[in-house]
């Protein structure tokens, strides 16, 4: 409805469509309707790029948008330079401890983990990790995801007494903030479960 009637009273290119064609890609990508999602990840990205200079924040936003329906799809490569380029922006934008560096670094590590290079993904997820630990509280969920992260990486390179203690921490946290039934708190204990056996 809301697309309809902006559609009706700006041109198509206008830049407050942008968000309304990004919010409807999301729900695209979230149903796992990838090419609409894609379709409309690229109509709200051209309308930034147009609005928009080149190494503004909400750029970065876009290209992680459509890295992540890539990396969603197995497409790691792509999922890649997106993420890459989104990097870029946020490295020229943001200051050096800002929370969306993080996300950047930990979707790097995670194309990085899901291709199997450990090494490198544990080099953008510890990168993650350091921005999460100076910019959040020490119970922040953020940080039990980086500690989550880690652990996964350490025990799929075979360092099962550093994953074990990784996913401890990101476990501790998780009890102290979330609901005991919580599908994160489940996880957790199922790679911990992994790691011991």
């Amino acid at each position: 409805m809301s697309l309809k009637i902006e559609r009706k009273a700006l041109p198509e290119d206008h830049p407050s469509l942008g968000p309304t064609y990004n919010n409807i890609a999301l729900v695209y990508n979230n149903m796992g309707d990838y090419s609409k999602a894609f379709e409309f990840y690229e109509k709200s990205h051209k309308i930034l790029e147009k609005a928009l200079p080149p190494n503004h924040p909400d750029l970065a936003t876009s290209y992680n948008n459509i890295g992540l329906v890539y990396n969603t799809m197995g497409d790691y490569s792509k999922a890649l330079e997106f993420y890459e380029k989104a990097l870029k922006i946020r490295e020229k934008a943001l200051p050096s401890n800002h929370p969306d560096l993080a996300t950047s670094y930990n979707n790097i590590g995670a194309v990085y983990n899901n291709m199997g290079d450990y090494s490198k993904a544990l080099e953008f997820y510890e990168k993650a990790h350091k921005i999460r630990e100076k910019a959040l509280p020490p119970n922040h969920p953020d940080l039990a995801i980086s500690y989550g992260n880690i652990g996964q990486v350490y025990h799929n390179m075979g360092n099962y007494s550093k994953a074990l203690s990784f996913l401890e921490k990101a476990l501790t946290i998780q009890q102290k903030t979330l609901p005991p039934s919580h599908p994160h708190i489940k996880e957790t204990i199922r790679r911990i479960n992994n790691v011991k056996k």
